[in-house]
């Protein structure tokens, strides 16, 4: 059987840079088993596969795969399916509608030629106590630390989150998805933040949409304002352009496409 694959770079506006998915069209789901193949082939942080919903316009059915497991939400892939679908499939409705393990997620295209996702906020709760194998894994003691699906490290400065070098089999054992460290921007970006998730098979991860749907209710609070420029500050590079709607994280991108072709399967 032969399927198209698409490969896009989301985030950013050039290739090479932004977070690469990768997105299969299907017309009705594969074994859940093939499709964490396939994204184990593909070895990309997120593996994306979509069904149109029957009887509907601009409403499919979504999941994701890391090469290790399947996730309940991803902000990367659901871009890069929304940018295959807009600029390659022809797709015409004004929203995309992807149904969801985390629910319905939207994403609306804008003049400028960014695509606004609209994703549950998740705001974090602080920890009283860093858990174990956190600093080890870090390298670096953070200022504070919150958790929500995923554990955030708040650091003082951007240099610091940018000189992180972690130790992956430590930062593995921490009981959580992933780790976040985030800390104030610079230049016009109101923070930063790196994403490591060696549980799902994601040493660091380039730029983490999920990950903005907890970051922007802190930051929001902590900064008193409700739209808020993200950086995420990988090897690789993404920007978000961001605002916190009630329980909402309105999140905004470009996508650009790397790679068009077909796998055999």
């Amino acid at each position: 059987m032969t399927l198209p694959i698409y490969q896009v770079d989301a985030f950013t506006d050039k290739l090479f840079a932004g977070n690469p998915a990768a997105v299969c069209p299907l017309t009705a789901w594969l074994p859940a088993e093939q499709m964490q193949a396939i994204a184990a082939e593909n070895n990309l942080a997120e593996t994306a596969f979509f069904v149109p919903r029957a009887g509907t316009n601009g409403e499919f059915e979504l999941r994701w795969f890391t090469p290790a497991v399947e996730v309940a939400l991803c902000g990367h892939a659901t871009l890069a399916t929304a940018h295959v679908l807009l600029r390659h499939l022809g797709a015409t409705a004004e929203t995309l509608t992807f149904h969801t393990q985390s629910g319905p997620l939207r994403v609306s295209s804008q003049p400028d030629g960014r695509l606004t996702l609209d994703f549950p906020a998740q705001p974090p709760q602080p920890l009283s106590k860093h858990p174990d194998g956190l600093v080890d894994g870090l390298r670096a003691t953070p200022l504070r630390i919150l958790a929500g699906p995923d554990l955030i490290a708040v650091f003082d400065t951007e240099a610091e989150v940018r000189a992180l070098r972690p130790d992956m089999v430590h930062l593995g054992k921490v009981d959580y998805r992933g780790i976040i460290a985030t800390a104030p921007g610079s230049g016009g970006v109101d923070f930063v933040s790196r994403f490591f998730g060696p549980r799902v098979g994601v040493p660091e991860d380039p730029v983490t949409g999920s990950a903005h749907t907890q970051l922007v209710p802190y930051w929001a609070e902590r900064l008193g304002k409700i739209e808020l420029h993200a950086r995420q500050v990988s090897a690789r590079s993404g920007d978000l352009w961001c605002e916190l709607r009630g329980d909402r994280v309105l999140m905004s991108g470009y996508a650009v496409t790397y790679l068009r072709g077909e796998i055999e399967v």
